[in-house]
């Protein structure tokens, strides 16, 4: 016979031990889930101009998953067009997102079935996973999926928090030499290597990059590794364009907004003592994209990185009669191991583009100063300040004891000199 719920309630007074620990159990599991969510704190889109930092939930990662600690993660141009317009062409946001997809961090937990990593290894992700086995898949263009998952793409949330959950077989492993800044800027390195693979960039090639952003500077650290030369490399700000020099780029050429497109064409044909065989466009600014078509080789490529306007006005005739074959970049597929070997080996430096660091409390501000235009590759380091200060007190124990082992050393030296000095000296009387 069933009790009704009044009866249970008049039982379960009777009972204060009972109610007692029954309170101390409830707030035991309000308190775990408070603070699992105080945990992973994340920086929130839900729609033009509003972001947030809030807390959220820790993921459990689910069958060839790993859940990760995030490390670095940089701020793309992508991120702070989502916060400020709400949309990028037709990805619109609708519900909130989390941003950030140029990312690394530490494997944490493992999903069933992941044997190719293992709890502690660092990593850097490519963000994004094909969801299904599509034509483009099958051809090794993955990039091009309708179905793609990608990070702080609407509706798939990003991994600028603290915990974050990926697909393990798009987590590829650090060597030791490769840092986790670099690890999260293999992303951007990433647009270089498949751009200046689709426009067959290769040993001896005039190179013409137009815009000096972190992708343009990319574009060039990769094509350098591929033996172009010369390369120019055009910019509208001069501070970017002297970053470029320092670089690498043969010579750099500054472009005024109200600069005709012939003419800096004619200008990058005098730098470069001849036309370019593949000019790389990474701005979408219709100034650029028409200085692109005028200045490349007949018989050239232009490669089209740059997302500017829908409808983007370029002299279609020109580049028709040239013959130019122009290709369309969208992300990159199959580019992180050579991005990690580019690295480890040194053959490309990527560190000199940070110009700032935020820790993920501060990831607010860090989006106004590039909002701004006042940096060029802003990383948020997502670690937790309590385990940051637990690893420098780490860190400062660890030198302490060598500094006690290393004077038990040199203690144990002296007394070895004095020793054979009294025996030298005793030898020294007998005689």
């Amino acid at each position: 016979m069933e009790r009704s719920a009044i009866e249970d309630r008049e039982v379960y007074d009777e009972i204060p031990d009972l109610r007692s620990h029954a309170m101390i159990k409830i707030n035991d599991v309000h308190k775990d889930k408070r603070l699992r969510m105080s945990e992973n704190l994340s920086l929130v889109v839900h729609g033009p101009g509003d972001m947030k930092l809030e807390n959220r939930p820790i993921p459990e990662p689910g069958a060839g998953e790993v859940l990760l600690k995030m490390h670095s993660v940089g701020i793309c141009g992508s991120d702070v067009h989502y916060w400020q317009h709400g949309r990028i062409g037709d990805f619109v946001v609708k519900k909130p997102m989390v941003l950030g997809h140029e990312a690394s961090g530490t494997v944490h937990k493992l999903g069933s079935g992941v044997q190719h990593l293992k709890v502690g290894d660092r990593v850097s992700i490519e963000p994004g996973v094909p969801r299904e086995n599509c034509e483009f898949c099958k051809i090794g263009r993955y990039n091009l999926s309708p179905t793609i998952f990608f990070c702080a793409t609407p509706p798939d949330d990003g991994n600028l928090c603290r915990y974050y959950v990926h697909n393990a077989n798009y987590c590829f492993k650090l060597p030791e030499c490769v840092n986790f800044e670099e690890g999260a800027m293999i992303e951007p390195l990433s647009v270089g290597i498949h751009a200046c693979r689709r426009g067959g960039v290769h040993m001896g090639h005039k190179i013409l990059i137009l815009g000096a952003g972190t992708i343009g500077l990319m574009n060039l650290l990769v094509a350098k590794s591929m033996g172009a030369d010369p390369i120019v490399v055009v910019d509208l700000v001069q501070e970017r364009l002297d970053m470029a020099k320092c670089m690498g780029a043969t010579c750099v050429c500054k472009m005024e907004k109200n600069t005709c497109p012939r003419e800096m064409a004619s200008k990058v044909k005098s730098a470069l003592c001849g036309m370019p065989d593949v000019s790389i466009e990474c701005t979408g600014a219709d100034q650029c994209v028409q200085t692109g078509v005028y200045a490349t080789k007949p018989g050239g490529v232009l490669v089209l990185i740059g997302m500017g306007n829908t409808n983007t006005s370029a002299p279609l005739l020109t580049a028709t009669a040239r013959e130019l074959d122009i290709r369309g970049i969208f992300r990159y597929c199959n580019t992180w191991p050579t991005a990690i070997n580019m690295l480890a080996s040194k053959k490309v430096d990527v560190k000199p583009m940070i110009t700032h660091r935020f820790p993920l409390e501060q990831a607010i501000e860090a989006f106004e100063l590039v909002k701004k235009g006042a940096a060029l590759k802003v990383i948020i380091q997502c670690e937790e300040p309590e385990k940051k200060e637990q690893k420098q007190s780490k860190s400062l124990e660890e030198c302490q004891k060598q500094c006690q082992q290393l004077l038990q050393q040199c203690q144990q030296q002296c007394q070895q000199l004095q020793k054979e000095q009294k025996e030298h000296c005793g030898r020294t009387a007998g005689h």
